[in-house]
C-alpha cells in the first residue's frame, strides 16, 4: 500500500511509553513522513505549545497525565493549541465526557483498545482537513463582518420572507437615528415611505435590475420624522441559515435637490430665451424697420443725420446677433440626470 507522502507534525500529550510506542507503529503504517514530538506530562506541553516555533498539525492527548487530567487537562490544552486540532485519546469508556468533550471543542474522541493503524490515519487526515475549512470559513466570516460594519455606507440584512431586520451596521445606525435593538423590532417596510409626487426620485423609484445585484430607489424615514431618497443594492444571501438579503442605502437626498436645482434653473433660462427672442427683438424689430425706411431716403439728408442713421443700423444689427447668439446658448442647455 502506497504511503502518504505529506509531511505531518504531531505533538502527542502521553505519558504512558507503550501507548506511545504503539501510536508511532501505528502511525508508520500509513504516513511516510510523520515528524511526532511527545510531551509526557502537562508542563512540557505547555512547552511546547507556549515556546516551540513548530507549527502542529494535530495534537493527540491522554486524559490522564500525572500532573493534571480531565476537564481541567481538556480546557488548558484547547488554550494552548488554538487553530490545531485537538484529538483526544484515552483508554476510558465515558460516553458522557465525550459528548461534552466535543461541546468543549475536541475534534475527535478515540479509545486505545479499538484503535487501528487506518482509524487513526483516518483522524488525522479528517480531522486536519476540517480544522481547515473551519478556519476558512472563520475567515470568511470576519472579512464579511468588516466590510459589513466598516462599510461607510449604511448596510443591513433582513429576512426574505418575513423583511424583518437581522443585523445592521454602524454607519445605518448613525444615518437613520435608531438603535440596534429597534431595527431588529422592525421590518423593512416600517421604513419605507410611499410617495406621491417627490421629483426626479419617483421617476427613477421603478428601475429594478435583475441581475445578481438589484437596485431600485426609495423614500426612507428617519427616526426623527425626516424622509430622504436613497438608491438601494440588494443581493442574496444566506444568514444563519435563513434566506435573506443583504442591502446597501446610499443617501441620494441631496444630488436629487441638486438635480431638482438644475432643472428649476433650466426652465428660467428658456424661459429668459423665450422674453429674449420674442419680447426683447419686437421693439428692436421695429426700430430697424423705422431705420430702414428712413435710409431709403438717405439723399435727402444732410450728411450728419446720414452717418447717424447709419450707426442705429450697425447698432441695431449688432443687438440683434447678440440676441440670436444668447437665445442660441440657452436652448443648448439640459439637464444630466444621473443613473
Amino acid at each position: 500500500m502506497e504511503k502518504d507522502n505529506k509531511l505531518y507534525n504531531i505533538l502527542i500529550i502521553e505519558d504512558n511509553p507503550g501507548d506511545l510506542m504503539l501510536v508511532k507503529e501505528y502511525l508508520d503504517e500509513h504516513i511516510l513522513e510523520a515528524c511526532v514530538t511527545s510531551a509526557l506530562n502537562f508542563k512540557q506541553a505547555n512547552i511546547f505549545l507556549s515556546e516551540n516555533e513548530t507549527s502542529y498539525d494535530i495534537i493527540f492527548l491522554d486524559l490522564s497525565l500525572p500532573d493534571k487530567s480531565g476537564e481541567l487537562l481538556v480546557r488548558e490544552i484547547l488554550n494552548l493549541s488554538k487553530d490545531i486540532p485537538v484529538v483526544i485519546l484515552t483508554g476510558y469508556t465515558d460516553m458522557p465526557f465525550s459528548i461534552k468533550s466535543l461541546e468543549m471543542g475536541i475534534s475527535d474522541y478515540l479509545l486505545k483498545d479499538t484503535l487501528t493503524p487506518f482509524s487513526l490515519y483516518k483522524s488525522i487526515v479528517y480531522n486536519i482537513d476540517q480544522n481547515k475549512f473551519i478556519l476558512a470559513l472563520e475567515q470568511s466570516e470576519k472579512r464579511y463582518n468588516d466590510l459589513f460594519h466598516l462599510s461607510p455606507q449604511p448596510m443591513w440584512v433582513y429576512d426574505s420572507e418575513t423583511l424583518r431586520f437581522l443585523d445592521v451596521n454602524d454607519a445605518a445606525l448613525k444615518e437613520y437615528g435608531f438603535d440596534y435593538e429597534e431595527f431588529l423590532l422592525m421590518k423593512i417596510d416600517d421604513i419605507k415611505v410611499e410617495l406621491q409626487s417627490k421629483g426626479n426620485s419617483m421617476e427613477l423609484n421603478s428601475i429594478n435590475e435583475k441581475q445578481e445585484i438589484e437596485k431600485s430607489f426609495e423614500f426612507h424615514k428617519l427616526k426623527n420624522g425626516s424622509v430622504i431618497d436613497v438608491q438601494i443594492s440588494s443581493n442574496e444571501l444566506s444568514y444563519n441559515d435563513k434566506k435573506s438579503k443583504v442591502a446597501l442605502a446610499n443617501n441620494v437626498t441631496e444630488r436629487n435637490l441638486y438635480i431638482k436645482a438644475i432643472e428649476n434653473q433650466n426652465t428660467k433660462l428658456k424661459e429668459i430665451a423665450w422674453i429674449q427672442s420674442h419680447i426683447v427683438r419686437a421693439p428692436l424689430a421695429r426700430l430697424m424697420a423705422i431705420v430702414n425706411l428712413l435710409n431709403d431716403s438717405e439723399t435727402t439728408l444732410q450728411e450728419e443725420q446720414l452717418f447717424l442713421f447709419k450707426e442705429i443700423i450697425n447698432s441695431a444689427n449688432e443687438l440683434d446677433d447678440i440676441i440670436k447668439d444668447i437665445s442660441s446658448r440657452t436652448d443648448e442647455v439640459e439637464i444630466k440626470n444621473y443613473k
